[in-house]
Formats: structure tokens, sequence, C-alpha cells
């Protein structure tokens, strides 16, 4: 808000701005005991290098934790770990000592030590349009708790890619949410076994893992609950000069692991075959050539 100025434009005026602590956050509304929680203070006319004072209470006013640092362009954020034992729930008080003021936070929730077991996939492979379950056995989250769950491809040099984030919400020590599997990117981008043999490496179709975020830990990874595998499928449609089907035509599918494929197509000259490595592929039919 800006100040009214009253005088002429030609006269001095004296203004005195009030400093204020604006809001006081958590920016998580759960966290474990012995973990961290991140908070953030916004001020306003409050000079840089201000000092700011965080005190950390639980529910029975105890000072559970503390800390210190200064202000710069109006805003203040840390990271405080929550000890053991704390009781039920923590807020903070941020004080600006020079100021004479202080702001107390929201309420974040504390809760044990979270233990995460059989998180999983409902299946390892997934094609196309496919709906997955995943699921979870967890202790020490009260009912009703949202979570959220991200699923991330795997990367083999770390460089994991987010591809989905949602809620979902603990019933009963247990979560399970379904969720759609559909590849939106060209698997003529994938490379191939060939092109990677040059660099020494190895062809390796997308591969996802999902993790399951409480407060500011996240739970699972490429091992648990394991890599979940894209498989894609290919339609053949093989006719002659005459325009008339193939029939019973014989093929042989180049994929793009560097394995083959042999089969024959129907009495309509056509295949449908599933659950190949996807990428790109040659099709070669012996009887082209004769």
């Amino acid at each position: 808000m800006m100040a009214d100025h009253k005088k002429k434009s030609d006269t001095v005026e004296t203004i005195t701005l009030t400093s204020k602590i604006v809001q006081a956050l958590w920016r998580q509304q759960m966290v474990m005991e012995e973990k961290e929680i991140d908070f953030e203070v916004f001020t306003e006319f409050v000079g840089n290098s201000s000092k700011i004072e965080i005190k950390v209470k639980d529910k029975n006013g105890k000072t559970v934790t503390k800390t210190d640092g200064k202000v710069f362009g109006n805003y203040y954020a840390g990271t405080v770990t929550i000890p053991k034992k704390t009781k039920e729930e923590v807020t903070f008080t941020a004080k600006l000592p020079r100021h004479g003021i202080e702001k107390e936070s929201n309420t974040a929730k504390v809760i044990p030590p979270v233990e995460v077991k059989n998180q999983k996939w409902s299946q390892m492979q997934a094609r196309r349009g496919d709906v997955l379950t995943l699921s979870a056995d967890i202790e020490n989250v009260p009912e009703d708790t949202a979570v959220k769950i991200f699923i991330f491809e795997f990367d083999r040099d770390g460089a994991h890619d987010l591809i989905a984030r949602f809620p979902t919400t603990v019933k009963k020590k247990k979560i399970e949410v379904e969720w759609e599997y559909e590849y939106h990117e060209d698997t003529d981008e994938i490379p191939t076994e060939e092109e990677l043999q040059e660099y020494g490496n190895h062809y390796n179709p997308p591969e996802y893992f999902w993790m399951i975020g409480i407060g500011k830990e996240r739970f699972g990874n490429e091992e648990r609950p394991g890599l979940l595998t894209f498989k894609d499928w290919i339609d053949l449609d093989l006719a002659g000069d005459d325009g008339l089907p193939a029939a019973n035509a014989e093929y042989t599918i180049y994929l793009a692991d560097g394995t083959e494929q042999n089969g024959q197509l129907d009495a309509d000259g056509k295949a449908r075959i599933e659950d190949l490595p996807p990428g790109r592929f040659r099709v070669y039919y012996p009887s082209l050539e004769r």
C-alpha cells in the first residue's frame, strides 16, 4: 500500500513506514519426528539484513527448537528438524527483535516415523491404456491423511523425469489408487540397440517407478516397488500388386532391442503383434523377393 503525500509538491514531508510481518507459514502440513520441515516468513517495510528469530513450540507450548537469520527482500525462509517425541503439532513464532514485532505461524501435525511396506504396481508391464493399481501399507499415518503420488520415468544416469503427480488418501493404514498408462512421446525417438552399441550402451525401454510423498519425505525408488516396463504393439497389413491381401505371408520383424520375431499373416494379410519393445523396427517379407 502506498503512503499518501498530503503536502505541496515543493515541500518535504517525512513519512514513517510501519514494519510488519505479513505471514509466517509452514510449507508442509505434516512432519515426522526427527525429520525436517520448511518454513517461510513474509515481511513488509523491513530492511535487508534485519535479524529474525524463529522459535518452534509443540502443542503444550514447550520450545522444541529455534533458529535465526536475516531478512532479505522482505522474505526469510529456512528449515528446522523436529525432535523426537515432540507433542502432536508444532507452530513457530517469527520475531523481529529490533522492530519489536512477532507473528505466529499456522500449525503442522507431528507424527512418529512412517513405515511403508508392500509398495507395488499391480503389474510390471504396461500397454497403452492399461489401468494399473498402485498400493502400499502405511504405518503411523492418521486415517484420512492426504498424501501425494509421484510417478517418474526412470533414467539410468539418475535424471528421472516426473511424468505424473496426484493426491490420494490413507484409508485403514493403506493407500490404493488407479493410474491409466499412456505414452505420449514419439517411439521413433527411442534409441535402438544398434545405435547405442556405437557408444558401448544397450537398448532400454521406457521404465517407471513411483513414490509416496508424506510431508517433506518421499518413499519408494526403482528397487521398491520396482520398474514398470512399457510394452508396445505393431499392426501389419500387406497386399500384393493386384491389391489382394497377401494371405499367410511370412514375415520377420527386426525390433528396437536388436531381437527378431518371425510369424505369418492371417488370411486377410494382417497381423497384430503385441508385447514388443517400443521403438523403430523393420519388417522383411521373404515372399516379396520371389
